[in-house]
């Protein structure tokens, strides 16, 4: 599945979601990982309710956003698309984290992640029509 990072340098997940002006993509499944792209936001709308929608189009082929801190209206449209906002409060590494959502894939994922995790899969099949 892929996952959003918010990130200055693809290091760390540093930034909050609304401030990020790219993000890191990664492939992430039970056994590999690996970066894909960095998407850049540019300028979108002169408000932040355009922004917010922008970012949460721009994400729409994620399953799961990391940021370090989220507001609740910019959640709200991450998960109207059925992306995952996962909210880090610190700097994190984003290699650690990556290597943490390995661990949870190959055990028991919650139901929300399991659903995630299908995402993909649904598509892939409406693709092949």
């Amino acid at each position: 599945m892929k996952i959003a990072f918010t990130s200055k340098t693809g290091e760390l997940i540093d930034l909050h979601f609304g401030q990020a002006e790219n993000f890191y993509i990664w492939e992430v499944g039970p056994e590999d990982a690996h970066f894909v792209e960095t998407v850049s936001v540019g300028e979108h709308g002169g408000d932040e309710e355009d922004r917010i929608a922008a970012r949460a189009t721009l994400l729409s082929g994620c399953a799961v956003v990391y940021t370090m801190q989220i507001g609740g209206p910019a959640a709200a449209k991450l998960v109207a698309k059925r992306i995952h906002p996962m909210k880090t409060n610190t700097e994190v590494s984003l290699k650690e984290s990556v290597e943490r959502m390995q661990e949870v894939l190959r055990g028991n994922p919650p139901p929300w992640l399991r659903k995630a995790m299908n995402k993909d899969q649904a598509s892939s099949f409406l693709d092949e029509d």
